[in-house]
C-alpha cells in the first residue's frame, strides 16, 4: 500500500499575488536525481569523478552478434532490438506493423456543464465513501486510508475550476460548494489543508471571474459557515508542523480575497473571532519575523481599511495598545529591508492609522500613550520617522481630533514638528505636517494655552515660518495653474458629456499637482490672518511681492466651500469653518 507520504503530497501552488515559501523534503531531493535517457543519474551539471585507469573497462551487456552469427532460425533483427531472441517471427511483425503506426491524437477533454456534474458526481460519492468507512474502521486506518487518498485527488481535482469561472453559478448550485467548505471540519488534517487551498485558489483575485460569478461562489461558501470554519482550524493548526503551517496561509490567504468585498470584511470582523486571533497571532515574537506572522498584520490591515466598523472592534479588543506596543520595538531600530519584517511593520502602521481616523480610536490612541510613541519616532527613528508623522496626522485630524491637538501640545510636540518643517523635506513630509498645523488651528479651543503656544511658533524668529509657507504656496499654486490650463485646453475639444466623464481624471491630475497641499497652507494663512495683527500684515506683505493679495486665499477657500456638497455635522462644521475665515480675506 502507497506511504501517507505518498498519498497526500502536495501540488505545485499555484501563481498568486504572494507566494508560500517552500522547503525542500529529503524526499524531494532523493527523487531528483532522475535518471536521464542514458541510464546515467542526472547531476545537475557535475560530471562525477573516475580514475582513467577504469577507462578500458568494459562494462553493460554484450554488443549484438554479427549478421554472420545468426544461425537459420534466428530472425534477422534490423534494430539490434533483442539482440536476435526472445520473441517469434510473428510477435516480431506485429511489433513492426505497431511502430508503423503514427500516434492517434488524444482529444482534450471538453471542460462544460457535462464534465461538472460528473466532477461534482464523483466528489460527492467520494467524500461520502470515506465518511462511512471511517465511521465503520474508526480503529483502523488502514481499511479507509484509501479512500482517503481518492478524497484527497478529487479534492485537487476541483483546481481547474479556476480556470473555468463560467462554470462557478453551475458548480455552486449543485451543492459542491457546501460539500467543499465542509472538509475543512475532516478529521485528517491533511484533507481541511487542500479543501482551504482550492478555496483559496477558487477564491483569488487572479481568477478572471466575473462579479456574479466571483459572488456566486462566494456567497455559497459564505452560507455554507466557511467563516467559523476557517476559524475553527486556526485553533486546531500546530505552526510548529510545517503541513500546518501552510494550513494557516492559505485561510490567511482566503480571508484576504474574501475581504475584497465590504459586506463580507464587515462580517468577518463583527461576527467571528479573527480580529481577536489576529491580535493574539500578530505579538507572537519570532526571529526572524515569519511569512504567517506577516501575512496576519496584513490580513489585519485590510479588514481594518475595509470598514470602519471593524476599526471600532479593534479599540473593543484594545488593539490601539497590542499594535502600540508592537511597534515601540521599532522606536530607534529599522528592521532589515526587503525583509518580511520591514512589511510587518509597514502593515502595522496601516492598521493604527486606519484606527485613528475613528473617535474611539483616537481616544485609545492618547490613553496608551501613542502621541508620546509618535514624537520619539519623528525625533530618533529612522525608517519609522515618515510613517509617524503620517500616524499624527490622522490622529489630529477630523472634528474629534481636538484631544489629540492638546496631547500634542502637553508633550513637547511644537517643537518637534515646527522644527522638522523648517528642515527640507520631501513632498509626502510636507503634506503631513501643513496636516498637522492645520489640525491645529482648526481644532485648539480659543484662549487655551495650547493654541497660544501654537501662534507664537508661527511669529517667533521674525515670521520664518510665515515665509515658508508663502513661499510653499507658491511653488504649489504655479503646478496647479500649469495643470489647470492644460485642462482648459483639453476641455475646448470637448463636448459636455465627455467633460463629464473626464471630471475625476482631471480632479485627480489637480491633487497629484498639489491642489491638497495649496488649499491646506490657504487655511492655515486664513487662520493667522484672522487670529494675529502683526501675522496679517506680514502675510499681506509676503503676497504683495508677487502682486497678490488675500483675494487668493479666498479663492481657494471659496473652492473648498463649493466642492462641500453633504450636511453630515462635520461637513456643516467645516463649512461654518470655511465660510468664518473667508470673512477676513478682505
Amino acid at each position: 500500500m502507497a506511504s501517507i507520504d505518498d498519498l497526500f503530497k502536495k501540488p505545485a501552488l499555484p501563481n498568486n499575488k504572494r507566494k508560500l515559501e517552500a522547503t525542500r523534503d529529503p524526499n524531494e531531493i532523493y527523487k531528483s536525481a532522475k535518471l536521464a535517457s542514458n541510464g546515467h543519474a542526472k547531476s545537475n551539471g557535475k560530471v562525477a569523478a573516475v580514475a582513467d585507469a577504469d577507462d578500458d573497462i568494459e562494462a553493460g551487456p554484450s554488443a549484438p552478434p554479427d549478421d554472420e552469427d545468426y544461425g537459420p532460425d534466428i530472425p534477422d533483427d534490423d534494430e539490434g532490438r533483442f539482440f536476435g531472441g526472445g520473441i517469434t517471427q510473428e510477435e516480431n511483425e506485429i511489433l513492426d506493423y505497431m511502430d508503423g503506426q503514427e500516434s492517434a491524437e488524444i482529444a482534450p477533454e471538453k471542460i462544460d456543464s457535462a464534465w461538472l456534474r460528473k466532477l461534482a458526481l464523483n466528489f460527492e460519492k467520494k467524500i461520502t465513501k470515506n465518511a462511512e468507512l471511517r465511521a465503520k474502521f474508526e480503529n483502523d486506518p488502514q481499511k479507509f486510508m484509501a479512500s482517503e487518498a481518492d478524497l484527497d485527488a478529487d479534492i485537487k481535482a476541483l483546481s481547474i475550476l479556476s480556470e473555468h469561472p463560467e462554470l462557478y453559478v453551475e458548480f455552486a448550485k449543485l451543492g459542491c460548494v457546501g460539500s467543499l467548505v465542509g472538509l475543512l471540519a475532516h478529521e485528517n488534517t491533511d484533507i481541511a489543508i487542500d479543501a482551504v487551498e482550492i478555496i483559496s485558489e477558487l477564491t483569488e483575485e487572479d481568477v478572471e471571474a466575473e462579479t456574479e460569478q466571483w459572488n456566486a461562489i462566494v456567497d455559497a461558501m459564505v452560507d455554507s459557515d466557511l467563516l467559523d470554519l476557517l476559524v475553527s482550524n486556526f485553533a486546531r493548526f500546530n505552526e510548529s508542523n510545517e503541513s500546518d503551517r501552510s494550513g494557516i496561509y492559505h485561510a490567511l490567504n482566503v480571508l484576504e480575497n474574501l475581504a475584497s468585498r465590504t459586506s463580507i470584511a464587515e462580517k468577518i470582523g463583527q461576527d467571528t473571532t479573527v480580529l481577536k486571533w489576529l491580535l493574539n497571532r500578530i505579538p507572537k515574537k519570532e526571529s526572524p519575523v515569519g511569512q504567517n506572522k506577516q501575512y496576519a498584520a496584513e490580513v489585519l490591515a485590510i479588514l481594518l481599511q475595509s470598514s470602519s466598523i471593524n476599526q471600532k472592534k479593534l479599540c473593543d479588543l484594545d488593539g490601539v495598545d497590542v499594535l502600540l506596543q508592537i511597534l515601540a520595538a521599532y522606536r530607534k531600530r529599522d528592521p532589515a529591508k526587503g525583509t518580511d519584517e520591514e512589511e510587518f511593520v509597514e502593515n502595522i502602521f496601516d492598521s493604527l492609522t486606519c484606527v485613528v481616523d475613528e473617535p474611539e480610536g483616537k481616544q485609545k490612541f492618547v490613553e496608551a500613550e501613542g502621541v508620546e510613541l509618535g514624537l520619539i519616532m519623528i525625533r530618533e527613528g529612522k525608517m519609522s520617522k515618515s510613517r509617524a508623522l503620517r500616524l499624527i496626522d490622522h490622529a489630529l485630524g477630523g472634528q474629534s481630533g481636538g484631544e489629540v491637538c492638546e496631547k500634542l501640545v502637553e508633550a513637547a510636540g511644537l517643537k518637534v514638528v515646527f522644527t522638522m518643517f523648517m528642515k527640507k523635506q520631501d513632498g509626502q513630509t510636507t503634506e503631513h505636517l501643513l496636516g498637522i498645523f492645520s489640525s491645529l488651528l482648526c481644532l485648539l479651543p480659543a484662549s487655551s494655552a495650547g493654541r497660544i503656544r501654537t501662534l507664537a511658533k508661527f511669529v517667533e524668529k521674525e515670521y520664518e515660518k510665515l515665509s515658508k509657507l508663502v513661499k510653499l504656496r507658491r511653488d504649489y499654486a504655479a503646478r496647479v495653474a500649469a495643470v489647470d490650463e492644460e485642462i482648459r485646453s483639453e476641455q475646448a475639444k470637448l463636448n459636455a458629456e465627455e467633460r463629464e466623464e473626464m471630471a475625476d481624471e482631471w480632479d485627480s491630475r489637480r491633487l497629484d499637482a498639489g491642489l491638497f497641499c495649496l488649499q491646506t497652507i490657504d487655511v492655515i494663512l486664513a487662520w493667522l490672518v484672522a487670529e494675529d495683527d502683526g501675522a496679517r500684515k506680514r502675510i499681506k506683505a509676503l503676497l504683495a511681492e508677487r502682486d497678490e493679495d488675500f483675494g487668493v486665499l479666498k479663492a481657494t477657500i471659496q473652492e473648498q466651500l463649493d466642492t462641500i456638497q453633504g450636511d453630515s455635522e462635520e461637513e456643516t462644521m467645516t463649512k461654518d469653518m470655511l465660510g468664518t475665515l473667508a470673512q477676513f480675506l478682505i
